[in-house]
């Protein structure tokens, strides 16, 4: 294989990567020579600079990396402005504070309080991370705990759970 075609196959792997990736692990999964492996390193972070591609290979210690190239930065922030969040469903939050408030707890907990199923809730909650598993409840049915996590904090801009507004109890009915 010519040094041009692995040029291209190093930028689609550490692309594919997303994040720093080993040099020796590399060069191992691409069945190469720690110096052919430098010079196509090499050889891409040049052509990423001549070309003036939107795209820089840096070296950290012993890891590479692609990143943006710092000139275009700008634009890669006025496309990302404003950047778009999807709300939460008024369900979904209910849920989340539930959660929130009575961690760990289970699904079965969630919908007593709520009255309705959580399914959907409870699995959107997952795939985004604002909940996990902390463990399951010594009972019939062993099933899965719930509760918080670091992201959550972050999404709602707390130090910690202790930050959670206080619980407001009406007619019998917990609020938030």
């Amino acid at each position: 294989m010519d040094t041009h075609e692995l040029c291209g196959i190093l930028e689609a792997v550490l692309y594919v990567a997303g994040e720093p990736v080993n040099a020796q692990a590399l060069a191992h999964a691409l069945n190469l020579t720690s110096m052919e492996l430098e010079e196509a390193v090499e050889q891409l972070k040049e052509s990423c600079v001549l070309d003036k591609r939107g795209l820089r290979l840096n070296r950290h210690g012993g890891e590479i990396q692609l990143s943006i190239n710092p000139e275009y930065a700008p634009y890669v922030e006025m496309f990302l402005q404003p950047v778009k969040k999807q709300s939460l469903s008024q369900a979904v939050l209910e849920t989340l504070s539930i959660i929130a408030y009575r961690q760990p707890c289970t699904k079965g907990d969630v919908e007593a309080i709520r009255g309705v199923k959580c399914d959907y809730s409870v699995q959107l909650l997952l795939a985004r991370g604002l909940i996990a598993e902390q463990g399951r409840r010594e009972t019939l049915g062993r099933p899965i705990l719930y509760g918080t996590t670091d992201k959550f904090l972050r999404h709602f801009g707390l130090e910690g759970l202790n930050q959670l507004p206080e619980e407001n109890t009406v007619e019998g009915e917990v609020t938030t």
